[in-house]
């Protein structure tokens, strides 16, 4: 995998001119591709989890307080990432998914980096995420960007959980 990419993050999810469905379809490709990957598929968007249509159909909505990311390349989005508004001094990371034709490129290297800046700047104290343990290839990605398996604070089975050093940070 490259970690060069002439891919840029953009926080504005209209500032996506192009393609102002671009959030809406990479979301769409990370819920049907979960589901499927929990022994779940489901034929099309609209026989996904209530929650997760409605992330789908209004991105602004479901992120409202949140920080969108979205790496975009050659003008189309590439990437999204999910940072979760800080709370009691942590914040999250979801969603991160890359297009599957467009990975290899270092594309979800640079919105960690991006989302760990971001968290940094915010005073966040501890970064977080949660991935599938069939997921190994993601959870690579996340042990060479720093994070490291840490307890469970989601009680759901196959889920592995993992922080980011406060003290690795930039």
């Amino acid at each position: 995998m490259s970690e060069h990419t002439t891919a840029t993050v953009v926080r504005s999810v209209g500032r996506l001119v192009r393609e102002p469905d671009a959030l809406a379809a990479l979301l769409t490709a990370y819920h049907l591709r979960t589901e499927e990957e929990k022994g779940n598929p489901v034929a099309d968007a609209t026989r996904l989890p209530p929650r997760y249509r409605a992330e789908i159909q209004d991105p602004r909505t479901a992120f409202a307080d949140d920080t969108v990311l979205i790496a975009v390349e050659g003008g189309v989005a590439a990437g999204c990432l999910v940072v979760t508004a800080p709370a009691g001094g942590s914040a999250e990371i979801k969603r991160l998914w890359t297009d599957p034709a467009r990975r290899g490129r270092g594309i979800a290297s640079v919105l960690l980096r991006e989302a760990i800046a971001h968290c940094a700047d915010s005073a966040v104290s501890t970064v977080r995420l949660s991935v599938w343990r069939w997921r190994t290839s993601a959870i690579a990605l996340y042990e060479r960007s720093g994070f490291r398996v840490t307890g469970s604070w989601d009680p759901r089975e196959d889920l592995v959980c993992m922080e980011y050093p406060a003290a690795t940070r930039r």
